[in-house]
């Protein structure tokens, strides 16, 4: 059962961009790579209920088990010891990575109070985007009555795009809301 997303990619979307850039091989038309959600947590890094309370929303969210990324090394100024717990993310591919955009995009970004779009400028250069969330709450996956803290998170989404107007063409073509 693949995603309507997916579904739509492969039908319309590739095509589409197949033919607006004009690509030799079927291979470079950007795809989407994967989808990184990160939550960190350095400020609950000594209190493990509230990073499973983390990971659950994360679990909700995502329909995937996220990871504890752990600190590398001791600094100081942050009163960070090595091996603590700063973050949770998870990494989505294929048609968990689809549902989770197609989510994302029609159902939780609306949610957002004076939502008008996600700024188009957010791009590395070399076709990935990435976004900051203010809180967890927009995601219908999230009971409101049982949430402990409001806590942000990053999407980072990953192409397979060259260039940052091929990545683009992508995403607005896979219904991400950018601002005019």
């Amino acid at each position: 059962m693949a995603s309507r997303m997916k579904e739509k990619y492969v039908a319309e979307i590739a095509p589409a961009l197949n033919k607006k850039f004009g690509y030799k091989s079927v291979m470079q038309i950007p795809k989407l790579d994967k989808v990184i959600v990160n939550v960190r947590c350095g400020d609950s890094k000594n209190n493990a209920k509230e990073i499973e309370a983390i990971c659950k929303d994360v679990a909700a969210i995502t329909g995937q088990k996220p990871v504890t990324c752990k600190a590398r090394k001791s600094v100081a100024n942050f009163k960070l010891r090595e091996g603590e717990t700063v973050g949770v993310k998870v990494t989505l591919r294929g048609d968990k990575m689809y549902e989770f955009l197609d989510r994302l995009f029609s159902v939780a970004l609306p949610r957002v109070r004076d939502f008008r779009g996600i700024n188009p400028n957010s791009f590395d250069g070399r076709g990935n985007y990435a976004f900051g969330l203010k809180e967890q709450l927009i995601f219908p996956e999230i009971e409101y009555d049982k949430v402990d803290k409001i806590r942000g998170m990053d999407i980072a989404i990953c192409t397979t795009a060259t260039t940052d107007e091929e990545a683009k063409e992508l995403l607005t073509q896979l219904g991400a809301p950018f601002t005019a």
